[in-house]
């Protein structure tokens, strides 16, 4: 271990990609274990991801910081910022002004580095960003540079292959059902009331599915009073909507229809990207044209799925009122909880370990390994990972609100 330790002398850090409750545990992590396993190692932070990188911005980790770093684990949101930069995409870089016209992006990453003496990378993000992470280590790799990247897995989704649990996903889990535990009282304001709770997840329903499941944990633990109309009924989830399967509206319409006449509301869950493509589809025969991201992803803030079950099912339940909250950036801005905290701290200890013996990759549990902790290859982390929805505990959570499993549908990545 020690003669590895020699090689390293400089370690750079950075995040990117949407926020996650793991972004600032995870940098107080990697901070602290070098502190403590090798101190005598450099360590700065590129701010705002990889556009920082770009721009050679970036943060010295003094004594200061090493000694609070422990101090971040209880902080959502992260202290060095993030973008969403794809280093591959040549003309997103050149109209944001990180690099000019005639210029690699990935050459330009690669130059700062090596001007600023970094031997290993530490890249803290989802998907996109250890995609783009990869692009980098492979060409740092063709290219000669004596440089190991080493990725850290975030995304609320957990829809990265072969990522078995991404850092911050239960946290998200964990604070949508709060939030939805407040929001859901606005049912006692108005009759015949509908709400819709977005929850994120693109490609995946796994956060839309686990917040269903935290939330009805939730009030397991509450004392209801059903002689003030204080029922456990109405405060409920009545049906749970995700990308992966299919569902009859109309079918649905008459089943909730009922229920909306019985209880006076609706509580709605639904996957931000759940019928996403319907609705793109609808859009684009309007003749609108979809905002998309550096990497090619509709923007699904414009794109507004749950404006759009509000809309239809509000009709069809013949709702008096339509509520559609999103608990997205609540959730993903929060602090790590204990289980997340964990898991962070492994990864953390695993890639200063991998980083300190020259060995690049993605730090998380392989699903091939039986969930082992490991460095996976770059070339096997991909996103889009579909939520099983005949694990054990969705099929018991429709089973236990009354809503019928609908068949499997590929989601589009």
């Amino acid at each position: 271990m020690a003669k590895n330790v020699k090689t390293v002398k400089k370690v750079g850090i950075l995040t990117a990609g949407g926020l996650a409750p793991c972004l600032s545990a995870a940098i107080g992590y990697l901070i602290d274990i070098y502190t403590k396993t090798a101190p005598k190692v450099q360590i700065i932070c590129y701010v705002g991801g990889y556009a920082g990188l770009l721009k050679g911005e970036s943060i010295k980790v003094t004594p200061a910081i090493r000694r609070q770093a422990l101090d971040l684990l209880k902080f959502g949101g992260s202290p060095i910022d993030n973008s969403r930069v794809k280093l591959t995409n040549v003309a997103d870089c050149v109209k944001r002004g990180l690099v000019k016209e005639g210029q690699d992006p990935q050459q330009v990453a690669a130059d700062q580095l090596v001007k600023d003496g970094v031997d290993v990378l530490h890249t803290i993000g989802g998907d996109d960003t250890n995609t783009a992470a990869a692009d980098l280590a492979a060409f740092l790799e063709r290219n000669n540079y004596a440089l190991t990247v080493v990725g850290m897995p975030k995304t609320i989704d957990n829809d990265v292959y072969p990522i078995q649990q991404s850092l911050g996903a239960w946290t998200a889990a964990e604070e949508g059902a709060r939030f939805f535990r407040n929001v859901v009282a606005e049912h006692s304001a108005n009759p015949r009331m509908l709400i819709i709770h977005e929850v994120m997840g693109r490609n995946c329903g796994w956060l839309t599915a686990t917040t269903a499941i935290a939330y009805r944990k939730l009030l397991d633990d509450m004392p209801f009073v059903p002689g003030l109309g204080l029922r456990r009924q109405k405060r409920d989830i009545h049906a749970v909507y995700v990308p992966e399967m299919a569902f009859d509206p109309k079918a649905e319409a008459e089943r909730l229809r009922a229920i909306m006449d019985r209880e006076d509301c609706v509580n709605i869950f639904v996957a931000e990207g759940a019928c996403v493509d319907a609705i793109i589809e609808e859009m684009e025969a309007r003749g609108e044209k979809v905002p998309r991201d550096a990497f090619g992803h509709a923007r699904l803030d414009k794109v507004n799925v749950g404006g759009w079950f509000g809309k239809r099912f509000g009709e069809m339940l013949g709702a008096e009122k339509t509520l559609v909250q999103k608990s997205g950036y609540y959730s993903r801005a929060a602090a790590a909880n204990a289980a997340d905290l964990k898991l962070i701290g492994a990864c953390a200890r695993k890639a200063v370990a991998s980083a300190l013996k020259g060995e690049g990759g993605v730090i998380g549990q392989d699903e091939d390994k039986g969930g082992r902790l490991s460095v996976i290859a770059f070339d096997r982390i991909k996103g889009g990972k579909p939520m099983n929805i005949d694990a054990p505990e969705f099929t018991k959570l429709l089973k236990a609100i009354g809503q019928p499993k609908g068949a499997r549908v590929e989601v589009k990545h």
